[in-house]
């Protein structure tokens, strides 16, 4: 059974040019999707690589906090790319744009900036701006998530 997606971009509209942008606005979102899975696998690649190069580094085998924090960054950043595969990917299918996911993805990527922030080179401003962010962002989430119970929640009689 295939289902009209992306009703914003139709490809029926009287206009000929707005037609053939919608088809080349679709190809550019599908071309995103395949170079994110082909960034999600360079990522990979980068985060054995780190963590290979740490390990044979003196001493051997031992990992230090730094080693860590650079490993965790690679590692999330992965992460942060998977999910945004996944945007595009639900994007492509058409379905309702998921706020709630795009917003889960920019507060891992903020914790990301976070979790890998060198403190030392740093100035307070940043640190403050990174708090009200993560805040802002976390309110958003907890707002959607109760508005979504609610919903969900069967009428008092």
């Amino acid at each position: 059974m295939k289902r009209d997606s992306h009703n914003e971009l139709p490809l029926d509209d009287p206009d000929p040019i707005i037609r053939v942008s919608h088809v080349a606005i679709r190809f550019a979102v599908k071309l995103l999707a395949i170079l994110m899975v082909i960034v999600i696998f360079f990522g990979i690649a980068d985060v054995i690589y780190v963590l290979y190069q740490r390990l044979i580094a003196d001493p051997v085998y031992l990992l230090n906090i730094s080693d860590i924090f650079e490993t965790f960054a690679a590692f999330l950043a992965v992460l942060v790319a998977i999910e945004i595969f996944v945007n595009i990917r639900i994007y492509l299918r058409g379905y309702d744009f998921p706020v709630k996911l795009v917003v889960a993805t920019a507060m891992m990527a903020v914790a990301r900036k976070i979790i890998v922030l060198d403190f030392a080179k740093i100035e307070a401003m940043e640190v403050f701006s990174l708090g009200a962010i993560m805040l802002a962002l976390g309110i958003t989430y907890g707002l959607m998530l109760r508005t979504g119970k609610e919903r969900e929640r069967p009428a008092d009689r």
